[in-house]
Parts: structure tokens; sequence; C-alpha cells
């Protein structure tokens, strides 16, 4: 339940009611089932740092998922880890962490339709690092 209700408090522009809620949802971060729920919860928390411009609490989240990656790996959420991760290291000014995760990620959507909003604002980010 805290996941669920944590969901929408980042997208009203809430992300402290997001990691107040989802503070009770930290015993199930290990949890190996569901598969993807540790992953939503860890996502969703590191989306409310970065929204609270705490760059070095989004990187903790986001690693998290990355570092578990057989939990699940087919999860979408790995990208999107991956994504936001480049984003919170360029957040924090180190543009060669931010650099690599975003190779990192634009390599983990080589083959996608390029077309894709999500690509295009990666693309578009990653070029203004250069």
């Amino acid at each position: 339940m805290p996941l669920i209700d944590a969901l929408n408090n980042p997208q009203k522009g809430d992300g402290s009611a997001a990691v107040a809620i989802l503070e009770p949802a930290r015993r199930y971060e290990s949890a190996t089932l569901p598969p993807n729920a540790p992953y939503w919860i860890l996502y969703t928390r590191g989306k409310a740092h970065l929204l609270l411009k705490e760059p070095d609490n989004a990187v903790e989240e986001f690693q998290k998922i990355l570092d578990f990656r057989g939990r699940d790996a087919t999860s979408e959420l790995i990208p999107m880890a991956q994504l936001h991760l480049a984003r919170a290291y360029a957040m924090q000014s180190d543009s060669a962490k931010a650099r690599t995760a975003y190779q990192d990620f634009l390599a983990m959507w080589k083959d996608a339709d390029p077309d894709i909003p999500i690509l295009k604002e990666a693309k578009s980010e990653y070029a203004k690092l250069q």
C-alpha cells in the first residue's frame, strides 16, 4: 500500500511525501516476490529524491536496482533506473559519471524506435554533456 500511495506524490510535485510514505516499505526492498515490487519501491523513492534535488540519495536508490538486476532481469525499471542515475549524476555536476550512465542507457536502447520520447530526451541530455 505505501507504494501505491507514493506513486501519485511525485507526479503532484510532492517528493517529500513520497519519501515519507515509502519509509515503511524499506523492509520489502530485498523481497523476492513479487519480483518487480522492490524495484518500484526503489525507483519511486529515487524519483522523489530527484524531485527534491537530492541527487546523492537518488543515486543510492537507482544504484540498488542496477546492483540487483537478477531479481527481475526483464524489468522495465532497469533501463529507467539507468537513465535517472545519469540524471542524478548530472545534477551532482559529475559529468564523467553522467556520460557513462547515459552511454549505458543508450546502449540498452540501441535498437529502440528513435522516436520514443524518453529516448529523445536522453539523447538530448547526453548531447548537452559533450
